[in-house]
């Protein structure tokens, strides 16, 4: 039912684009491949087992190998433990059932094929999709399991195989049902609807990327820089933080040695406001901690509660404030401190992403990319001075990076990139 629906919606958005599609392939009208489907008869029963992420790929054989023979079943999912249609077809005593399966103990099926008439259990889907599938059902599992060495190279040029062991699932058919019945030149029959799937996806590809180059080359791409307006309409209401830890080494971390924030400082670029607070560590200092922060021993140990920090903070931020930090580890953990924040919060992280489509990097690296600005840089020493360690740096360098974000707004959003980004 649940797979139906999806079924028709996807019909309702392909109409909806314009695109008739085929009922009984599910292709687009113009790539159908029904007329070079041959209904060929078996004596092997065929039991093709598809995984559910496979059903609606419009590249998948499987569907395509169901049109073919005639003497075939296909079902979708994952769990096959209570499946009343595959008990039935495992239960043929005149066809015993067999597992199409590459694995340890696989029997080779063109050197040593099953006597008699089989069910062949075929599971559709990616590598990864079957191991899982195989793996988690028994029934599955206990079936004598066939293989084969394909004798060359998949034509499955439109999706990558992990290997020239690795063939589509209707190739693979092709393979065993000509160990199993003979007679090649009838099952090769089954590649001419494959062979004419393959030579339409590549038709298209090429069409499109012939229309790519050629629309590229008529228009310029306009660059948009996702850049939040807040920064340069709403500045007086920006509050630049950053925070220190008192950081315990992975192997360390327990209930006893847990992180926690031994420093907050906070910068409004607007007014050049500024406050600090060092947080006494309730125990023991880290190995690396001083190190990191850049602050010694007795700075820590001089430092107040969270309690004074809490009310110190609340004095300096505002209701309507914007908070801006470089990711979310600091403010997280001011945050389980008890601390409070205003609504309004902005991961620079996340916008250096937008920025530059890619990677940003570290804060400093960051900082070095988008290159000195001179405003903050004036009013960056008296921040270093203000703000002890480590943090006064971190704060100067967010400041830079959102002088960097005003100066690429423009109007709607749209801006010059950044220099060799």
């Amino acid at each position: 039912m649940f797979g139906s629906v999806i079924e028709q919606n996807r019909q309702k958005n392909r109409l909806a684009l314009g695109r008739e599609v085929c009922a009984r392939c599910r292709r687009p009208a113009e790539g159908c491949y029904c007329a070079h489907v041959t209904p060929i008869d078996t004596s092997t029963r065929l039991v093709l087992l598809q995984h559910p992420r496979e059903r609606y790929v419009a590249i998948g054989t499987a569907h395509m190998a169901s049109l073919c023979l005639t003497n075939s079943e296909l079902h979708v999912g994952i769990d096959w433990s209570r499946s009343q249609p595959l008990a039935r077809a495992l239960a043929n005593p005149a066809r015993p059932p067999i597992l199409l399966y590459p694995g340890e103990g696989s029997i080779d099926i063109v050197k040593s094929p099953p006597a008699g008439p089989a069910t062949l259990v075929v599971v559709d889907g990616t590598w990864a999709q079957t191991k899982k599938v195989v793996r988690t059902n028994p029934v599955l599992a206990a079936l004598p399991r066939y293989a084969f060495v394909p004798p060359k190279p998949s034509e499955y040029r439109i999706r990558k195989e992990p290997d020239d062991a690795s063939v589509a699932t209707i190739e693979a058919l092709v393979h065993a049902l000509t160990a199993l019945e003979g007679d090649e030149a009838r099952f090769a029959t089954l590649l001419a609807p494959f062979r004419a799937m393959i030579d339409f996806q590549i038709s298209c590809q090429e069409r499109f990327r012939a229309a790519r180059v050629r629309h590229a080359k008529r228009r310029a791409r306009v660059r948009r820089m996702r850049v939040p307006r807040v920064l340069s309409e709403r500045l007086h209401d920006v509050v630049c933080v950053a925070g220190e830890a008192n950081a315990w080494p992975y192997t360390m971390r327990s209930a006893d040695y847990a992180d926690e924030l031994v420093l907050w400082a906070a910068h409004r670029p607007a007014t050049g406001e500024t406050m600090t607070f060092v947080v006494a560590p309730r125990g023991g200092i880290a190995p690396g901690t001083t190190l990191h922060t850049r602050l010694d021993e007795a700075t820590l140990r001089s430092g107040g509660t969270l309690d004074e920090l809490h009310a110190r903070w609340r004095a300096f931020v505002r209701d309507t404030d914007v908070i801006c930090s470089w990711g979310r580890y600091e403010t997280n953990l001011f945050a389980a401190s008890g601390g409070w924040f205003p609504p309004g919060h902005l991961d620079l992280r996340h916008v250096a992403r937008d920025v530059s489509r890619g990677s940003a990097g570290s804060l400093a690296d960051y900082r070095d990319t988008v290159g000195p600005q001179r405003d903050v840089e004036r009013s960056g020493e008296g921040l270093l001075a203000r703000v002890p360690g480590r943090a006064g740096h971190k704060l100067r360098a967010i400041g830079e990076v959102i002088a960097s974000f005003t100066a690429l707004q423009g109007v709607n959003g749209v801006a010059n990139p950044i220099p060799g980004r």
